[in-house]
């Protein structure tokens, strides 16, 4: 009995083993084959790096404030007589704007000329008098003072009709009237802004540990939010006497040709100011960067062998340091080297190590002076 119960546990040993050695076997195989086989490679596009010439600029924000700009007012109280301008239209220098009702000073004016004649008069008289020695010489004074007061009463009310007639001090675009015709004014009350176009300021502040990189003269560029990929050229002209103390800025006025009057003073600018060329500068296109909170990487293509000895590309993952950017370009300070193939899309798809196919027939933008389409 004994006997045979070792004779069956044998077996069922001997069975289970089989099993697991078929199992095993199995696996081996399997893994095997798993070992042959290779993702297909991930289909990129490469840029090869070379060295540039760039230009540096120092990135501020401006706003651009006209060269002439005020608000036409009256320093003298009337009645709105007449409107000679449109609202947002151009205007030249003496233009009338807006003329005040004058009936009482053209009254005045037309009581003093006449007693200015009559003074006139009076003294042609008293010459001819003071010849033939019928009057006295203070009479011939009284009469010359007489007319003297007659000519000054005289301008008195030209001027004070001419302060009636708001004219426009200098070229430029009068904004929205801000008066209706028949409308009582006081003195002081506002009658449209007036503002000059052409050329045009821009004002911004730069730290102070830049300012030997100012001057006058040195070339500005300017973007415009709402004015999309358009640049202007500018230069400076004026730097600050003296640097703010709070903020240890210093202010910088540059002038803008505005021909087409698309600026406007109030306008935010984007305002880069144009340093020396540096040569062999080392550019990418930003969206070869994997940007990550320990360092920033590209990823490098490489020739390798497989086993079978063909030659396939695959890539390195590549720590770099980056310096200023320029449109869609972003330089590399340390990491690379001229000559090095980077991968410029696809990159959130690869691992270090995989195989890539390189198809560059569609490109990833990389302009360093960009001008997307005004949309």
């Amino acid at each position: 009995m004994m006997k045979r119960m070792l004779l069956m546990l044998s077996l069922v040993i001997l069975f289970v083993a089989g099993i697991a050695f078929l199992k095993y076997s199995a696996i081996r195989k399997g893994m095997a084959m798993g070992a042959k086989f290779a993702p297909p490679p991930t289909a990129v596009t490469t840029v090869k790096v070379k060295a540039q010439t760039w230009q540096p600029v120092l990135s501020a924000v401006g706003s651009l404030k006209a060269v002439h700009g005020v608000t036409v007012s009256t320093d003298l109280a009337g009645i709105v007589s007449e409107i000679a301008f449109e609202s947002g239209t151009a205007v030249k220098k003496g233009d009338l704007l807006v003329k005040l009702d004058t009936q009482q000073e053209d009254a005045q004016l037309r009581s003093a000329e006449a007693r200015l004649t009559l003074a006139k008069s009076d003294l042609e008289r008293k010459r001819d008098l003071i010849v033939k020695k019928a009057i006295a010489e203070s009479e011939m004074d009284t009469a010359q003072s007489q007319l003297t007061q007659a000519q000054a009463a005289v301008a008195e009310m030209k001027a004070l009709v001419a302060r009636k007639r708001l004219t426009a001090p200098f070229d430029g675009l009068a904004g929205i009237r801000q008066v209706n015709l028949g409308q009582y004014l006081n003195p002081g009350a506002a009658i449209a802004p007036l503002q000059s176009l052409d050329p045009i300021y821009v004002e911004f502040s730069v730290p102070q540990q830049h300012f030997d990189k100012l001057a006058v003269g040195k070339k500005l560029r300017l973007g415009v939010s709402g004015l999309a990929g358009e640049r202007f050229d500018a230069e400076i002209t004026a730097i600050d006497a003296m640097v703010d103390p709070n903020t240890r800025n210093v202010l910088v006025q540059g002038t803008v040709k505005n021909p087409e009057h698309k600026l406007r003073p109030g306008m935010f600018a984007d305002v880069e100011v144009l340093l020396p060329d540096q040569e062999g500068v080392l550019a990418i296109p930003s969206s070869a960067i994997a940007y990550a909170p320990y360092g920033d990487m590209v990823y490098v293509v490489r020739e390798t062998k497989e086993p079978d000895g063909k030659l396939m590309k695959s890539v390195k993952q590549q720590t770099v340091q980056l310096g200023p950017k320029r449109g869609d370009q972003v330089s590399v300070l340390s990491g690379l080297k001229d000559g090095d193939e980077v991968v410029s899309s696809g990159v959130f798809k690869l691992r270090p190590g995989a195989a890539v196919q390189v198809d560059n027939s569609v490109q990833p933008s990389n302009d360093a002076n960009p001008k997307p389409d005004n949309t």
